[in-house]
């Protein structure tokens, strides 16, 4: 049986950057976590819950998504949450994953760092024993909340500085500027983390610019409007900086109306270092191997262009040196 484009997507080693760990919470999981930890959900059923996953827009995600998150409580719960994103993603073909959590989500109903952090750990050396998949933690304020609450966060994640690559931002993008939080990236700076940030999903491509002069991003979360800035584009294809894009999310929060919509190729044939993810993949209809699917049909995409985005994937991410030329020489092999 010859292979399918399908075999090719799974097979070419990737590395995940935009993937929010409490968004691949699947129904099913909601339902047995709730049940598990006594947690009312307002829905009644399975079916009930992908029924509210017909999003108008990013504030319609969020409303859905935090009360998902608020089913996990205890350090199996996080272990379980992340474990489950492992064994999706070594299916999918990713080799090194750089997921974002959001602590205020959790500390903010009083889930502490203690709880969450020993959870995420177990299933991390779980993957990386059976799977062989590395991975990094990428702390993320939320931009609705106040620059002092992100502050108190970081104090907060000192003892597990060790365990954590970089901060990000995300949550609201429209009335929240990156500059909103200069002092507190500047701190995480200075404590040795690097830096990324979600900017031009819904937000205007000034955001782009300030993430990235303001707060030192090095890569950009979505950026999908950036092409609304012929000079953005052209400082992101100069200065190599990847976006980390996620089109079946960009489709469900009506970015884009359709995936033969999206600009993710004409980026890509600008010189941009673009990257293929699946944001929040149990509210978006696909993990990453779907996105990379869905995009390779709707967009016309062949093997060479599959394998440019994987690729970019490995170049992109915060691996060491070596790490990544091995990955490069994996995709090369596959051509």
């Amino acid at each position: 049986m010859s292979a399918t484009p399908n075999d090719f997507i799974r097979s070419l080693p990737k590395v995940e950057m935009h993937l929010h760990i409490e968004g691949t919470l699947e129904p099913e999981m909601m339902f047995d976590l709730a049940a598990r930890n006594e947690v009312p959900l307002p829905y009644q059923s399975v079916d009930d819950v992908r029924a509210a996953y017909e999003f108008t827009d990013l504030q319609s995600f969020l409303d859905v998504y935090y009360q998902g998150a608020s089913v996990l409580r205890t350090a199996q719960d996080f272990d379980d949450l992340m474990s489950a994103y492992f064994q999706r993603g070594s299916m999918d073909g990713v080799r090194h994953a750089e997921m974002f959590f959001d602590p205020q989500t959790h500390t903010e109903r009083g889930v502490g760092f203690p709880i969450f952090m020993e959870g995420f750990a177990a299933a991390r050396a779980r993957a990386e024993r059976d799977f062989g998949m590395t991975s990094a933690l990428i702390l993320c304020f939320v931009r609705h909340l106040p620059e002092s609450s992100a502050m108190a966060t970081l104090e907060a994640a000192e003892p597990y500085l060790d365990q954590i690559i970089a901060v990000g931002l995300d949550s609201s993008e429209v009335g929240y500027p990156p500059s909103d939080f200069r002092r507190v990236f500047e701190r995480a700076r200075e404590a040795g983390l690097r830096a990324v940030a979600h900017a031009g999903e819904e937000g205007p491509p000034e955001y782009v610019w300030e993430a990235l002069d303001v707060l030192g991003a090095e890569r950009i979360d979505h950026g999908v409007r950036a092409e609304e800035d012929d000079a953005l584009v052209t400082r992101l294809a100069a200065d190599r900086i990847p976006l980390t894009m996620c089109p079946l999310s960009n489709v469900r929060l009506r970015v884009v109306d359709r995936i033969e919509d999206h600009n993710l190729a004409r980026l890509l044939d600008r010189g941009v270092k673009v990257t293929v993810n699946s944001d929040d993949p149990a509210y978006f209809g696909g993990y990453v191997a779907d996105n990379y699917s869905v995009v390779a049909e709707a967009l016309n995409l062949g093997p060479a262009e599959l394998a440019t985005l994987a690729r970019n994937s490995v170049e992109a991410s915060f691996l060491p040196v070596d790490a990544k030329a091995n990955l490069v020489r994996e995709i090369a092999a596959l051509l």
